[in-house]
């Protein structure tokens, strides 16, 4: 397993990123996989969606690894789940979930610095010692940094940069292998965090935002689609199902 978990970290490249089309389930990991992709990664979101469930660990953690196991079933590529808070209430707590994700055969996980339902990001250290916990598993940690969330990027871009340096330097101490700042779009923004981070960074890909190749240009190590293809694939589903019921034909 150490093998694909150091497979995963050397996809981490500033300037040559690795594209992550997020899946949710065996079927849509085996279509991603056929595509080319380097790496197989969950999203919340959609894992949860797909079961008709809500985002925020309202998907009970031993569904995760069943569906995480159905993954595995069918792909060699290294896998990393995204853990959402970490499935913890402490850091004792986090390290006992996150360790039957690498028990389970995972290569990494995506984790948040707040709380589900959860606005107001934890205090550093407590964020810290919850990431340290995941990493002394041994898998990779994706470390999310919500410092951008809701925030007005025009008024406070130069304040939340340095917000999220700050806490890239601790959630790096405690051993994450990368840094998620999704809800983030702004280049300059974006090239700063790139520049100064201890971590290599993960953007979260958005529609009218810096392309692929722009957020490589700009040091980005790695591109998440997040919930978008799932997002897509369910527009992409009713609005066929309306078209047939509506007495058309589909375009399949």
């Amino acid at each position: 397993m150490s093998d694909k978990v150091a497979a995963f970290k050397a996809l981490h490249v500033p300037g040559n990123p690795l594209i992550l089309v997020n899946i949710w389930d065996a079927g849509s990991a085996k279509a991603v996989a056929a595509a080319g992709a380097k790496a197989i990664a969950t999203g919340s979101y959609g894992v949860a969606g797909a079961q008709g469930r809500a985002d925020g660990e309202d998907f009970p953690l031993g569904d995760v690894f069943e569906n995480l196991a159905r993954i595995l079933s069918v792909t060699d590529l290294p896998v990393t789940i995204d853990m959402e808070s970490g499935y913890g209430a402490d850091p004792a707590a986090v390290g006992v979930s996150v360790g039957r994700a690498r028990d389970a055969g995972a290569a990494g996980i995506n984790m948040e610095d707040r709380l589900p339902g959860e606005t107001a990001l934890l205090p550093i250290a407590e964020a810290a010692a919850r990431y340290r916990a995941a990493a002394d598993t041994g898998l990779f940690v994706n470390a999310r940094c919500d410092t951008f969330r809701g925030a007005d990027i025009a008024k406070d871009g130069d304040a939340l940069v340095a917000a999220t340096l700050e806490r890239a330097d601790a959630y790096a101490d405690a051993g994450a292998g990368s840094l998620f700042v999704p809800f983030l779009l702004d280049p300059k923004c974006i090239g700063a965090i790139c520049a100064a981070s201890p971590l290599p960074v993960n953007i979260l890909r958005g529609k009218g935002g810096p392309t692929h190749a722009e957020l490589a240009g700009l040091g980005v190590a790695r591109i998440s689609h997040g919930h978008q293809p799932w997002a897509a694939a369910m527009a992409w589903l009713t609005g066929q199902a309306a078209q047939v019921l509506g007495g058309a034909e589909p375009d399949y």
